[in-house]
């Protein structure tokens, strides 16, 4: 829009672009004459011809300020209507601003109502579920109450609980503690009594005396056995031809493995190693010079070692030596394999027995077939007699079924009938013949 005054001219409106082109015109005329002008000085054949076009022009001139009268009154209508309609605009407007306006007051009335209403209701609904919440808090609160009350009593009796079972531990501990000390003075008995070379032969002794004791009957074997050379055997089981009694000795050099538990560096041991080896050797020719005596004895011995360590460490170190006793026929044992092997004599003396008992067993087992025979003979005898019972007993129930019926044909009898026109009666011999018909 473009303002001229008071009026307001669209940049679009046809008559401006006509007044502005009317403008260009006149500014063409006017340079066209200046340079005709120009050239009037160089040609005097150019001055009519400007003569012409000035009279032309001037015809122009006159036009142009017609149209722009008559510009100038179609801008004046334009201006005119424009105003009309601008106020008739602005009272619509108002008019139309007024509708809205009451519009909203009412729309805003009615919205202030509901929003109310709502609001209303709302408080309502949140002060009852605040009195809810209130009384569910409450409840809450007294049963968080009982639960922490029985609580501090459970937790009370279990704290009363966990300190007498402390004080029980304690005690325990006490007696741990006092059995440990006796345990202390026990091993430090036994270790006197093992670093002397007597009571180690009596330890083992007393060991060997155990499981043999558990393991076979007493009278198969003898505890320190006198044998016919002199010498004492620690045990001698009475095993039968083959092999004979056989020897168990208990006496192991325990010094030359003491040794070799206590040596440290890798020449000690190797040198303790050897030691224990050459004392294994000794003793294994001592039992087979000592206990080995034929025609009295086994042609084997068995040396018993009364530790599974020192067993373990002949198996692992020195198996050399286990075969050396192998070939020596002196079978190393320790209290676990000479467990097994006390049992396997065990099944042995138990057959040798059952040999032994062999013609008593044939004996009973011909008195036990008698006796089954004598069993079949009576029993044949009391099925006979049986039979004969249930045939008497038969015959028994057929008198008893007869005499009932009898019984109810008298109790059945019609007297009158008989007076008016039965026969005589029989005799009773003859009555008691036709019944037994």
């Amino acid at each position: 829009m473009i303002e001229i005054g008071n009026m307001q001219i669209a940049t679009d409106d046809p008559r401006l672009w006509a007044a502005v082109l009317g403008v260009v015109l006149i500014a063409a005329l006017f340079w066209l004459l200046i340079a005709t002008g120009r050239r009037a000085n160089r040609s005097g054949q150019a001055v009519d011809a400007l003569a012409g076009q000035v009279g032309q022009l001037s015809v122009f001139m006159q036009d142009l300020g017609s149209n722009q009268t008559r510009l100038s009154e179609n801008l004046r209508t334009v201006a005119d209507t424009q105003a009309s309609g601008q106020t008739h605009v602005i009272q619509t407007m108002e008019r139309r601003l007024s509708e809205v306006t009451a519009q909203v007051a009412d729309r805003l009335s009615d919205t202030n109502a509901r929003v109310a209403r709502q609001l209303a209701e709302t408080n309502t609904q949140v002060a009852e579920r605040l009195a809810e919440n209130a009384l569910k808090s409450a409840r809450t609160l007294s049963d968080m109450q009982e639960r922490m009350t029985e609580t501090l009593s459970g937790s009370s009796e279990k704290s009363a609980k966990q300190l007498t079972e402390l004080q029980e531990r304690l005690a325990t501990i006490d007696r741990a503690q006092s059995n440990i000390e006796k345990l202390s003075g026990d091993v430090l008995s036994l270790q006197d009594i093992l670093s002397n070379k007597q009571t180690r032969g009596a330890f083992g002794e007393i060991q060997l005396t155990d499981i043999v004791g558990k393991a076979l009957p007493s009278d198969s074997y003898t505890l320190q056995a006198t044998l016919s050379n002199g010498k004492r055997a620690d045990c001698l089981i009475h095993l039968p031809n083959p092999p004979g009694p056989i020897v168990v000795d208990a006496k192991f050099p325990l010094e030359a493995y003491e040794t070799l538990a206590r040596a440290e560096g890798r020449a000690e041991q190797e040198a303790a190693l050897k030691q224990l080896g050459a004392a294994v050797r000794v003793h294994i020719k001592a039992i087979t010079e000592k206990y080995i005596i034929e025609g009295e004895t086994a042609d084997g011995a068995i040396m018993f070692l009364p530790s599974e360590a020192v067993y373990a460490e002949l198996h692992a170190r020195l198996p050399q030596v286990v075969r050396e006793g192998f070939a020596a026929r002196v079978w190393i044992v320790s209290p676990t394999t000479c467990m097994a092997t006390l049992n396997t004599m065990r099944a042995i003396l138990k057959d040798a027995r059952m040999r032994e008992q062999t013609g008593a067993i044939r004996k009973s087992l011909k008195q036990l077939h008698r006796d089954v025979e004598l069993i079949g003979e009576r029993a044949g005898k009391l099925e006979t007699h049986l039979r004969q019972a249930n045939d008497d007993v038969s015959g028994i129930l057929t008198a008893s079924t007869r005499a009932g019926k009898r019984a109810d044909r008298l109790d059945n009898f019609d007297f009158e009938e008989l007076s008016a026109g039965a026969p005589e009666p029989l005799p009773l011999a003859d009555a008691g013949a036709n019944d037994t018909e």
